[in-house]
């Protein structure tokens, strides 16, 4: 009589790490996915709040709109505003090198009369396209949020600003004019 054996045989174990392998190709590129999904929706979320930031420093200081990310922001802890620093944004977004969440953020004052910037331009680029990000975005003045697929930028146009060649609009309101 044989002895009952303990234990799993190398087939049944090949088995079932393929079973592992095929559940986990279906799996990975979901999760993915879902992570890019996640960051673009952080990205969006954090330019409403520089244009939010935009609009309550220029009503605040009545000195024009902000010339960077700097002045909205702060060094934490962030005490005291002043329009230097007006404490309005969290140190991710205003304090260098300016990324959450996969994506780097640049603001810029524009439209100068007097010294005083009556405009602004600010987006929103994937730190690496198609790992953290498919889509960059911007916004300006007018609070329109707009996308550009892939998320790359146009280093030709302007050095310390990245400006987008197609912009495709991203929110419910009229179509967009000017673009960032």
């Amino acid at each position: 009589m044989k002895k009952p054996q303990k234990g799993f045989s190398l087939i049944e174990l090949l088995i079932v790490v393929a079973i592992i392998l095929i559940i986990a190709s279906i799996a990975i590129p979901n999760l993915l996915r879902s992570k890019i999904a996640a960051n673009e929706a952080s990205a969006v979320a954090s330019v409403r709040t520089i244009n939010t930031a935009e609009m309550t420093y220029q009503s605040t200081w009545g000195s024009g709109y902000a010339a960077g990310l700097a002045n909205l922001g702060g060094a934490p802890p962030c005490l005291v505003a002043t329009a230097a620093g007006a404490c309005l944004i969290e140190p991710l977004l205003s304090v260098a090198p300016n990324t959450k969440s996969g994506y780097v953020f640049n603001a810029v004052g524009t439209i100068p009369i007097a010294g005083v910037n009556n405009g602004f331009e600010m987006n929103a680029t994937p730190t690496q396209v198609q790992t953290t990000g498919v889509r960059a975005f911007c916004a300006d003045q007018t609070g329109l949020i707009q996308f550009v697929t892939p998320g790359a930028w146009v280093p030709a146009l302007a050095p310390q600003f990245r400006t987008f060649p197609e912009l495709l609009v991203l929110s419910t309101r009229s179509p967009l004019t000017n673009s960032c």
